[in-house]
């Protein structure tokens, strides 16, 4: 077992095993980057997915999730507010459009919306449509396939819900739903329609398997859009004290992701920021989407910034696994 061999296993479309990809997380990283580069190259070449957020209501989320500091459970100084009206959903979607971004993601705090909330989002998601036609995802957290086809219906293409780590380490992140809850609603989306966008945070205190595992989980659903977070530890949460990963480990995580997840987007989300090199060392290293812009609780890199970049290192802005 080595690098080439399961490179080429891989270009030749075949799916590498746990095993391999436990392999590969120990090997070195040059060499690792690399293959995962040419892997990237194969299959996506040289389009980049892009995509912004707003923070769409924000904090008093009845969720435990040890890293957020949206949690009511938590002690950290988020904002709070209910949904924003329709028109400043609508004024910073027009103003990332003209920016050059192709995606727009509305995201919501909480467990997930009520019906009524969810069909205010329907209008809003029309206005957007119409007015400004920019590609809408929406996170709004664990809905049913009726509420999707409702969402669907109005013009959103792409739902985003983050397994957050493995199935084995959930219970260590969050008590107040399960791992089958995020499956579900995934699931629920495909159902209807619609396409999705799931990941986690690195940093959690997980292992290593517990890395290769989400992303097999996330292969066995076929997911196609992987946001990678870095966790941005935040004080006033139970996680506010943990190490902050390295830029040679988010290289090595995007690398491997990339042999497990050959045509996906694979995406630097939260975090990418508190990178030295804000992310260009990961884009070289398999990644090949990112959400630029602000997060929803931290500072981010503007998309002016990364348009920069990406001219730079040759990607070509695209609308990609939609």
């Amino acid at each position: 077992m080595n690098i080439p061999s399961i490179t080429d296993k891989v270009l030749s479309e075949n799916q590498i095993t746990r095993e391999e990809a436990l392999f590969l997380y120990g090997q070195p990283l040059s060499e690792l980057c690399e293959s995962a580069d040419t892997i990237r190259q194969h299959f996506c070449a040289d389009q980049f997915d892009i995509c912004t957020i707003i923070n769409a209501k924000s904090g008093n989320c009845s969720e435990n999730c040890k890293f957020c500091a949206q949690s009511a459970h938590n002690h950290a100084c988020a904002a709070q507010y209910p949904l924003l009206p329709t028109e400043e959903i609508l004024k910073q979607a027009q103003t990332n459009h003209d920016q050059g971004v192709l995606r727009y993601s509305i995201v919501t705090s909480g467990k997930r919306l009520s019906d009524a909330e969810v069909d205010q989002m329907c209008e809003t998601v029309r206005e957007i449509k119409e007015k400004v036609g920019i590609s809408v995802c929406v996170s709004f957290g664990l809905l049913n396939e009726q509420q999707f086809r409702k969402l669907k219906e109005a013009g959103v293409t792409r739902v985003h819900n983050n397994l957050e780590t493995s199935r084995r380490n959930f219970p260590n992140i969050c008590t107040t739903h399960i791992f089958d809850d995020k499956v579900q609603a995934i699931k629920a989306a495909q159902a209807a329609g619609l396409s999705v966008c799931s990941g986690g945070i690195m940093g959690l205190g997980e292992t290593v398997e517990d890395r290769i595992d989400m992303a097999l989980t996330l292969r066995e659903l076929g997911v196609e859009s992987v946001p990678v977070n870095m966790l941005n530890p935040i004080p006033g949460t139970p996680f506010g004290n943990n190490v902050r990963l390295t830029d040679n480990d988010m290289r090595r995580i995007v690398a491997v992701y990339r042999f497990i997840l050959p045509a996906a987007s694979i995406r630097l989300a939260g975090g990418r920021g508190l990178l030295p090199d804000k992310g260009r060392g990961c884009f070289t290293s398999g990644a090949n989407a990112a959400i630029s812009g602000y997060m929803l609780t931290t500072a981010g890199i503007t998309t002016k910034t990364d348009m920069e970049l990406l001219n730079e290192l040759g990607y070509e802005v695209k609308i990609c696994n939609e």
